[in-house]
């Protein structure tokens, strides 16, 4: 199931937060949504802003209320985007305000180790690619920086015209343990493509980071709380 299966929807509203969290009627539903998918691309594309593609955007998340959006933007180097003083965070709420007419709240908060994060490891796998590195040695490096980082495990796979190759193909290298198909481990996928003069290269990283640890006393409240499965047998004299 985890080989067919994108591993951020198969985990949604189970054990991974929904990344847009809001409430319309069928009649706005679409127009959000929409509004949604230009705001992560204008942060992500920035036309005129390259620095934001080097800040180490992990993901965004949106909120709405009746009055405001909310916009989150989980990041491994907030420095880029706040700039100096906080004036470049100002220029970017100005910025989304007028692409969404709406007053925005904009937030940054800082990511911890960020090379256990899978997007951000796919996009740097994608920027040395990109300048024609061996694409071999890439993926090894990764795998070796994110799990000195504390990972569990990770899977790298690349498809298109590796090493400039006339025919396209797939490479797929594993360390560590990665189990796709159980929602108790914690998954983290990430995807990018990079741009090479002889074609766009898929990237595609799965990092385990660990397991998801719920709250023992409700697990054993609940496991003393069950019916019995067989009822006890009475005897009568």
């Amino acid at each position: 199931m985890g080989q067919k299966v994108n591993p951020i929807s198969f985990r949604t509203g189970i054990v991974i937060g929904w990344k847009s969290r809001w409430y319309a009627s069928k009649q706005e539903f679409a127009n959000l949504l929409v509004e949604d998918k230009k705001i992560r691309d204008f942060i992500k594309n920035h036309p005129t802003k390259s620095q934001y593609r080097q800040a180490g955007i992990d993901r965004i998340e949106i909120e709405r209320t009746r009055d405001e959006v909310r916009v989150v933007l989980h990041v491994a180097r907030p420095g880029l985007i706040i700039g100096k003083k906080g004036q470049e965070i100002e220029i970017l709420q100005e910025e989304l305000q007028n692409l969404t007419g709406r007053r925005v709240n904009l937030k940054v908060e800082e990511i911890g180790r960020p090379e256990i994060y899978a997007q951000l490891v796919a996009e740097d796998i994608g920027q040395q690619l990109s300048k024609r590195s061996s694409f071999r040695r890439t993926m090894k490096r990764a795998m070796e920086t994110t799990m000195d980082a504390g990972a569990k495990g990770i899977k790298i796979q690349l498809a298109g015209r590796l090493g400039g190759s006339e025919m396209a193909r797939c490479e797929k290298s594993i360390s560590g343990s990665i189990p796709l198909s159980t929602l108790q481990a914690k998954i983290d996928y990430g995807f990018f493509e990079a741009m090479t003069p002889q074609g766009h290269i898929g990237i595609q990283v799965w990092v385990n980071q660990g397991m998801h640890t719920g709250d023992d006393s409700n697990g054993a409240d609940a496991e003393a709380g069950q019916a019995q499965k067989k009822p006890k047998r009475s005897y009568k004299r």
